[in-house]
């Protein structure tokens, strides 16, 4: 017997897998009385809002954000009549380059870090979070939970897809700890509920 075999003999006779109980982890995590009040206070820490509206005052709420003009927008939210952009069309993301404003629907929200799930099987490209100048979120006002130990629990794998969490506006904080606002992605996020 080589001294390889003896060495990887060895390695099986000691590596024995004993069958462990794994601990309960049921009410795991933070909990929050008020998590959409805790979401906002979360989310201003990292640079973004978050409103609540209804659907149908939904266009007025952005409208009243971006008193300046909107631009150029895209929205794949159903309720939503501002989109003058259709990001879909494109063929080539580079063209997605020009978009003041992007709302998208968000899935779900987490009140323990401010942060929303995205997945939207229809948007054709995932740079779409990234590239506007500015973002919005549009979740449901009952869509939300309060740590990411609920939040991967309503995550689904099913269909192959992109999926992202992101919170607030694009930022930074790597040059001595100082936080800078849209450095390579949005210059303002908003997470908008609404009824």
């Amino acid at each position: 017997m080589s001294s390889r075999d003896e060495i990887l003999n060895a390695i099986k006779s000691n590596n024995v897998v004993k069958d462990e109980i794994l601990p309960e982890y049921d009410h795991f995590g933070i909990t929050f009385e008020n998590k959409l009040e805790k979401y906002g206070q979360v989310l201003k820490t990292v640079g973004g809002e978050s409103l609540v509206t209804t659907k149908d005052k939904l266009d007025e709420t952005i409208k009243d954000l971006y008193k300046e003009g909107l631009g150029q927008v895209y929205s794949n939210v159903e309720f939503c009549s501002l989109s003058n952009f259709d990001a879909n069309a494109q063929d080539d993301a580079h063209n997605l380059k020009d978009i003041d404003l992007a709302i998208v629907k968000g899935n779900f929200a987490v009140a323990e870090n401010g942060a929303v799930w995205l997945k939207d099987e229809n948007n054709r490209h995932r740079s779409l979070y990234f590239i506007a100048q500015n973002i919005i979120i549009v979740v449901n006002k009952n869509d939300i939970v309060n740590n990411m130990h609920e939040a991967y629990t309503k995550i689904e794998f099913e269909n192959s897809g992109y999926g992202v969490f992101v919170s607030g506006p694009s930022k930074t904080a790597d040059i001595e700890q100082s936080l800078v606002i849209g450095a390579h992605g949005p210059k303002s996020g908003y997470v908008i509920f609404v009824d």
